[in-house]
């Protein structure tokens, strides 16, 4: 589970990645950190892996959720969760994260809880929720076809903001 504030400890981006996996190689790390959208990231800080990530990921700026989605993938989860993990990010962060999950699309199953909702316009399926009840669910695309449903009103309001 990537949560909306992961914890970053002020170590290496290598040490957080690969806290409690032991038995993670190099080629683990990178492959996660490709999956995650990171690796580039990485691979340009003027100390690569052995970057220390400050504080929480301070030093690491909104790229810190790649880091922290490295971290989780490294892990090779058959279920990822992802519990409003762009609420407070700005929109190219917002973007890398999309991009991950396009990559790990059809490899493992996620599940994205936002109220954001360009963050799950590309799903393979939407559950609107309301007061703890499913009220509608299908596509972006079919969703929106119900002009008078909840999710054609949340996206509304969203797009006048």
């Amino acid at each position: 589970m990537v949560a909306q504030e992961p914890i970053l400890y002020d170590c290496s981006i290598r040490e957080n990645i690969l806290y409690g996996c032991d038995w993670a190689t190099e080629e683990d790390m990178k492959t996660a950190a490709e999956m995650a959208n990171a690796h580039d990231f990485i691979k340009q800080l003027d100390k690569g892996y052995e970057t220390k990530c400050g504080e929480r990921g301070a030093k690491l700026s909104g790229m810190y959720l790649t880091v922290a989605d490295t971290e989780t993938l490294v892990r090779r989860p058959t279920v990822l969760i992802l519990d409003e993990a762009t609420s407070s990010l700005d929109s190219h962060s917002e973007n890398a994260i999309q991009e991950t999950l396009r990559r790990i699309a059809g490899k493992i199953t996620v599940i994205v809880i936002a109220h954001r909702l360009s963050t799950i316009r590309h799903a393979d399926r939407i559950y609107v929720i309301d007061n703890g009840s499913i009220v509608q669910t299908g596509t972006h695309t079919e969703l929106l076809k119900d002009v008078d449903g909840p999710y054609f009103c949340l996206v509304s309001k969203q797009n006048s903001i």
